[in-house]
């Protein structure tokens, strides 16, 4: 499989810190430019942070269990890492952990993730399939992002902005997965995408989320179709495995969409704010967002920048 792109990325952790010297300079002209670490320091560095990374946990073949619920083949070249890795890993990366993430899925180094999380909403009808509104979606995720980022504050984290979509929400019929992707831009010019895919189960929803750099989606994206495609609940658990009686969801598709704009609802009591169709979400259904660009600048200055006194 092919690996992150690493050249690319390099290249834009360069381009986020040349721009932070720039403004920096800008207000402060008087101010010295801080010492460059050597070549030497900067992969001691790199090293340091691949070696705690390490420490997380992994796993690098065979089945990962994912709860107690489903399982999926780890590729070759991929790693996988259960709830404590996963959350040690966000917060790595300035992210907030929701609590309920189940596993990650990636590359060696720092590569794209596959975040997994299930909730218990119960079975979720899929009579919503040709009624999903993309427009008054995005504005939702947008309001609930900028209203999250108060929360983001503080906790001494910078502020992460919706973009646009980089896939619609869309419905597949035959699999009975719901997707969409997002563009997530951070205040520090990073950009990261959030892509997202719902396989509806009899008791629940597997929440999986590939985050990359745009640069990489297309790439990566028939590695990941090829993991949903290997992704399975186990016996008593599937869509087809419903029974009159088991618990039903008491919303649908275009909730378990609008579940990321609820974020801040969530965390900070807003419902009312983010409208009626938000107001009958719960916190089952919200979904954190995620950008490995969020904390390019905080982590990588350290490498590139700064030289240590």
């Amino acid at each position: 499989m092919k690996k992150p792109n690493s050249r690319a990325l390099a290249g834009l952790l360069l381009g986020l810190i040349s721009l932070s010297f720039i403004s920096a300079q800008e207000v402060t002209p008087s101010a010295p430019a801080p010492a460059k670490p050597t070549e030497e320091e900067i992969a001691t560095r790199r090293k340091a942070m691949l070696d705690k990374i390490e420490t997380f946990g992994w796993t690098r073949e065979g089945k990962a269990k994912i709860g107690s619920m489903a399982e999926v083949s780890i590729p070759k070249g991929w790693r996988f890492t259960a709830t404590q890795g996963t959350g040690d890993m966000l917060k790595m990366f300035d992210n907030i952990p929701s609590g309920e993430e189940l596993g990650l899925l990636t590359t060696e180094g720092m590569g794209p993730w596959v975040i997994f999380q299930f909730n218990e909403t119960g079975y979720v009808k899929d009579d919503e399939k040709n009624d999903l509104n993309a427009d008054e979606l995005l504005k939702g995720h947008q309001e609930g992002q900028e209203a999250s980022n108060e929360y983001r504050k503080e906790q001494g984290l910078g502020a992460l902005h919706v973009l646009g979509w980089a896939l619609p929400p869309r419905f597949n019929d035959q699999t009975k997965n719901l997707e969409w992707a997002l563009r997530i831009g951070s205040e520090d010019g990073g950009e990261s995408i959030n892509y997202n895919t719902r396989l509806l189960g009899r008791s629940g929803v597997m929440e999986i989320e590939l985050v990359c750099a745009p640069d990489e989606m297309q790439t990566l994206l028939p590695q990941y179709q090829a993991i949903m495609a290997d992704f399975q609940y186990l016996a008593g658990n599937t869509y087809a495995e419903y029974r009159e009686g088991d618990k039903v969801a008491k919303y649908g598709l275009t909730a378990l969409v609008a579940g990321g704009a609820a974020v801040a609802a969530g965390k900070m009591g807003l419902f009312a704010k983010l409208g009626g169709l938000i107001a009958k979400l719960g916190k089952g259904i919200i979904v954190v967002i995620v950008a490995i660009g969020a904390g390019l600048k905080s982590l990588f200055t350290k490498l590139f920048c700064t030289k240590e006194p």
